[in-house]
């Protein structure tokens, strides 16, 4: 039999391979037990286009669920510390599961800052170094060039200058070495920031001009204080940009010669 069809003629989930997952959900025990149901929902499919469309179905019950567990810091309401750790890291390994890198990369950034906030004097529970470095790689990788640079200032942070004995020993040279790779790659950030930067003003600009919009427009005008995750979600803005760099530049020397 084939999989039920949606409005679009595209395959729809079966209504059974979620529903528990979404019961679970509703909860908000956000448990590892949740995560096996996921896991399971997720293979339920008949065949490719029914995994597809419960994958996708899947990823919007966890973006409609994240966005309600950390409403409360929107609110300002204050969750329990070790509370916020766990909800972080539980919707971090679910958009895994479902392949949202985007919300992956913003839940595990969300976690980071929870627990170097919350173990900063912890030398066993505190963020590493490593981890730092790691995440900021998976950032670059993925185009969040902002969130790397910080994430890879994090991991400098992390080589203890009231230890200046710990670079005078047999392994100075290696971790020097070290440093200046981190500090490489965080300047290979900010400069990818930068030019993304310029783009997007362009673009925005020569939006402004096309649509015979005259208003002013303030490059330097101040932004709000942004949760870790929502800071995160800005780098989504420039990701296409350098597609089309070449055609806006085009654009906007016709519109000045006009």
């Amino acid at each position: 039999m084939p999989p039920p069809m949606d409005g679009d003629g595209g395959a729809t989930p079966t209504p059974d391979a979620l529903s528990l997952f979404a019961s679970r959900l509703s909860l908000r025990r956000f448990e590892d037990e949740d995560l096996r149901v996921l896991e399971a929902a997720l293979s339920a499919g008949a065949d490719v286009p029914a995994l597809l469309a419960t994958r996708s179905a899947a990823r919007s019950l966890l973006q409609a669920s994240a966005a309600e567990a950390f409403a409360s810091t929107a609110t300002g309401s204050v969750l329990d510390g070790g509370r916020s750790l766990a909800i972080a890291d539980f919707f971090a390994r679910a958009f895994e599961l479902v392949g949202d890198v985007e919300s992956c990369l913003a839940m595990r950034y969300e976690f980071l800052l929870l627990r170097d906030a919350r173990y900063y004097n912890d030398l066993h529970l505190q963020v590493s170094r490593q981890e730092w470095l790691t995440f900021a790689k998976d950032s670059l990788d993925n185009g969040f060039y902002i969130i790397a640079s910080k994430a890879f200032a994090n991991a400098l942070a992390h080589i203890h200058p009231s230890h200046p004995a710990h670079l005078d020993s047999a392994n100075s040279i290696e971790e020097k070495d070290k440093i200046n790779d981190i500090t490489g790659l965080q300047n290979l950030a900010k400069s990818l920031s930068a030019q993304h930067s310029v783009q997007t003003q362009s673009a925005e600009y020569m939006k402004r001009r096309a649509s015979g919009v005259h208003e002013k427009y303030n490059l330097q005008s101040g932004k709000p204080k942004l949760t870790g995750s929502s800071m995160f979600r800005l780098g989504i803005k420039t990701r296409n940009i350098k597609k089309l760099l070449h055609s806006q530049e085009r654009n906007l020397g016709d519109l000045k010669q006009s």
